[in-house]
C-alpha cells in the first residue's frame, strides 16, 4: 500500500484563499452611463435592422411559395439579429460577466415584433388589390 501525505489545514493567513469568492470591481457613474447609452444605441440599430429586414423580405422572398417563404423570412430575421449581435459586440460595450446576456436579450422582444409589422405590412401593402400605390407621388 502506498502512503499519502496528510492533508495540511488551509491556513487562514493565506491570502490566496480561494474561500473568498471574487467581486466585481464597482463602476463609476461615467462607465454606467457610457454602457446605457451604448445598449440604447444596439436597442436602436436592433429596430432599425428589423424594419428595414422585414420589409426587405417581402420583395427577397417574392419567387417562393407558401410555406417555404415564411421558414425563409423567419431564418433571414435570425441572420439579421446575429448581424446586429456582431455589431453589439463590436461596440466594446464592456458589460460586466454577470450582464453579458444583455447583449442579446437587449431588444430581442421588440425586433421581432417589428420585424413581423413590417413584413406583414409591406407585403400588404404590395399585394392587396385595393391598394393602390399609383396614388403616391413622389416629390
Amino acid at each position: 500500500m502506498t502512503k499519502h501525505p496528510k492533508k495540511k489545514a488551509p491556513d487562514s493567513n493565506d491570502p490566496t484563499n480561494g474561500d473568498i469568492p471574487e467581486t466585481e470591481p464597482i463602476d463609476t457613474e461615467d462607465e454606467l452611463t457610457r454602457r446605457k447609452r451604448l445598449l440604447d444605441r444596439l436597442f436602436w440599430v436592433r429596430i432599425g435592422l428589423a424594419a428595414i429586414g422585414g420589409t426587405i423580405a417581402t420583395f427577397l422572398f417574392e419567387p417562393i411559395e407558401g410555406e417555404e417563404r415564411r421558414w425563409a423570412s423567419i431564418i433571414f430575421m435570425i441572420i439579421i439579429f446575429i448581424v446586429s449581435a456582431v455589431i453589439g459586440k463590436g461596440m466594446k460595450i464592456g458589460l460586466p460577466p454577470s450582464d453579458r446576456k444583455k447583449l442579446i436579450t437587449t431588444g430581442i422582444g421588440t425586433f421581432v415584433f417589428v420585424y413581423l409589422f413590417m413584413w406583414i405590412l409591406s407585403y400588404t401593402l404590395i399585394h392587396h388589390p385595393s391598394v393602390d400605390l399609383t396614388a403616391i407621388k413622389p416629390l
